[in-house]
């Protein structure tokens, strides 16, 4: 979604993703769904760009302009930028200078208290009059539509860009997590770092991610053939090569298998009682990297327990904060 976004005031719920930025505006659903990139400007040392914009940038700017994701591996990397990316998509709602919304922001379970402060302080420069912190995994559960209120434990596993959070949920509070820094961005780094070595091919993120959406699997399926563009390493000229969607899971092994043991060991530290729940109840896979094909066959194989995906994985945090910001008073118990 590109440019400006009417407004027409109301509260706001953000999801402040390593991989994208959703925003809900009470009213109005979601309006902004876009890549949590900002471009800058290394004369001045402004943003010029956030979002789709700043992601078309990306890998073809000149010396005077970088692209940054301020967020990585799940915490905030770089604070100036965060900042500004935030301050940037809330220009494209077109905001009044006198609106005061109440904002939920949500953020991942590993985060620091100084990285909390620092994206409250964010919004209360965006003249925010109340501002609440939600952790993922609580938002995904409500945005899937689990009464997270009752004495019954619920799994679920978000895969982000920079993490993968599993959390085991009951009564308003999370009875075990485990969060490893191993997701979408991972699986790109693996596509990339693969055709490096087998191939001699460079490749560079979008592409990579590209054809993580395409053909990535975790989980054998018919073979397919795709064209892959990028730059020969030892002639240093552009080439294309045919591969098949094997050799993309065979890329995929290593980060997969990681965030399947990351289950495994979470179900291990799982109380027996909420464990006897997760027999009936499964578990429930949310977040991009869920979308990834066969993941959840490749989790009900490994820990004979139902798996099922959130429908539209990716929107299940932004409308359980949404959610969260529409009642605030049933809710206040998961808000920091």
């Amino acid at each position: 979604m590109a440019g400006l976004v009417s407004f027409m005031g109301g509260d706001l719920a953000i999801d402040l993703g390593t991989a994208n930025t959703l925003i809900y505006v009470k009213g109005q659903g979601i309006v902004i769904n876009e890549p949590s990139i900002v471009a800058r400007s290394l004369t001045t040392g402004k943003v010029i760009a956030v979002g789709n914009e700043a992601k078309d940038m990306l890998g073809k700017t000149h010396h005077d302009i970088e692209t940054i994701r301020p967020l990585r591996d799940g915490v905030i990397a770089d604070f100036e930028m965060a900042d500004g990316m935030l301050n940037g998509f809330l220009n494209k709602l077109k905001m009044s200078k006198l609106s005061r919304p109440k904002m939920v922001i949500c953020i991942p379970t590993g985060i620091t208290e100084v990285e909390k402060r620092a994206v409250k302080d964010s919004a209360e420069r965006r003249n925010a009059r109340e501002v609440y912190l939600i952790e993922e995994p609580i938002a995904a559960a409500i945005g899937i539509g689990i009464d997270i209120s009752q004495p019954v434990g619920s799994m679920i596993v978000d895969i982000g860009g920079g993490t993968t959070e599993i959390a085991v949920i009951a009564l308003n509070g999370i009875v075990t997590k485990e969060s490893i820094r191993i997701a979408g961005d991972e699986m790109d780094e693996a596509i990339i770092q693969y055709f490096k070595r087998e191939h001699n091919l460079l490749i560079g993120e979008r592409t990579a991610e590209q054809i993580k959406c395409t053909v990535g699997s975790a989980m054998p399926a018919e073979d397919v053939m795709i064209s892959v563009k990028g730059r020969n390493m030892v002639a240093g000229i552009p080439k294309t090569i045919e591969i098949s969607s094997s050799e993309i899971r065979e890329a995929l092994k290593d980060t997969v298998d990681l965030i399947v043991d990351a289950v495994k060991q979470s179900l291990e530290r799982t109380p027996p009682e909420l464990s006897s729940d997760l027999l009936d109840r499964g578990i429930i896979l949310a977040g991009g990297g869920a979308s990834l094909k066969g993941l959840d066959q490749r989790m009900r194989l490994e820990t004979d327990l139902p798996v099922n995906v959130a429908e539209e994985p990716l929107l299940a945090i932004v409308r359980g904060t949404g959610l969260v910001l529409d009642d605030l008073e049933r809710f206040k118990d998961v808000l920091y």
